[in-house]
């Protein structure tokens, strides 16, 4: 598509939002964007308009989409002062990309519908790597028209994109992934942990493991990380407690049990406890390391 087509905002350049946003001007699109932080020079000089306010990006795009942090910041960035809401005319688009409560969503999708505007809740999946290679898995919740109507500026930075259902379904999606996620490190961190202690090569126990029913993205991504010893953040642990934290407060608000994923908060909550809480989710197992005086590799294992 060329410049002469979408008009398209980002807010929010953090480590997957940068990448995600570069994906849309290397297509061609208009950008706009707005961060806290400061504009990275690929998107600087590959032609982005920096605006200095959340307002000034939906006043001159027609599609918003925002990559925050937490529920708290996609409430300022959309209706605080200067904000998204106060700069938008009818007809344009807010797109949500981040991981936040789905019935704090649908309250933000009311007010926006208020003022003539589609609004869509999309989180993602695949961290760092994914956003990098526009291979996120996106689920999407909104209208059908909303949802057709962005699904090509989507399909930019994702891969499997799923339509789940009406405003707030997106973020229940991820909040089901991001359980799913968390368990399935705690199960490898368990296993390459009790391998190692007993006396086995964790890596090549990872490698048996890949060819059988135990094998995941998980095992093989993150159980690398645990092996190399690379905890930089692709996907932070306090970003992730956080979503776990969601999952927690649902659960008490639809009086359900969800006892392994407590768990996994926990595990998360040791390792802030730990100063770990900006390392990437895959640290997990250095809390369990802890409790057995036992480290899965040695540090100089890293390359």
């Amino acid at each position: 598509m060329t410049k002469s087509g979408t008009k398209v905002g980002f807010i929010g350049l953090g480590v997957m939002g940068a990448p995600m946003a570069g994906h849309l001007l290397a297509a061609g699109h208009t950008l706009f964007v707005h961060t806290r932080s400061k504009v990275p020079p690929a998107l600087a000089d590959g032609g982005a308009t920096i605006c200095t306010t959340a307002r000034g990006v939906a006043e001159r795009a027609d599609v918003v989409f925002l990559m925050l942090p937490d529920t708290p910041d996609v409430e300022k960035v959309l209706f605080g002062e200067h904000g998204v809401a106060a700069g938008l005319a009818r007809g344009k688009a807010v797109v949500d990309c981040s991981s936040i409560d789905p019935i704090a969503t649908r309250g933000f999708a009311q007010r926006i519908a208020e003022l003539g505007c589609d609004y869509v809740d999309a989180p993602v999946s695949g961290g760092e790597v994914g956003a990098k290679a526009a291979s996120l898995s996106i689920m999407a919740g909104g209208s059908e028209a909303a949802f057709a109507r962005v699904r090509p500026l989507l399909a930019l930075m994702g891969k499997n994109i799923t339509h789940v259902g009406a405003v707030g379904d997106g973020q229940v999606c991820k909040v089901a992934n991001q359980i799913v996620v968390a368990l399935n490190i705690a199960a490898v961190a368990e296993a390459l942990v009790f391998a190692s202690k007993a006396g086995a090569d964790p890596g090549k126990v990872r490698q048996a493991l890949m060819g059988g029913f135990a094998s995941s993205r998980v095992l093989e991504v993150h159980g690398e990380r645990m092996i190399r010893r690379t905890f930089a953040p692709g996907f932070r642990i306090a970003l992730h407690q956080k979503d776990l934290n969601l999952a927690l407060q649902g659960a008490r608000t639809l009086g359900l049990a969800l006892p392994q994923t407590a768990i996994a908060a926990q595990l998360m909550q040791a390792c802030t406890a730990l100063g770990l809480s900006q390392s990437d989710h895959s640290a997990v197992v250095q809390a369990l390391e802890a409790m057995a005086q036992h480290a899965v590799a040695q540090e100089q294992a890293q390359a």
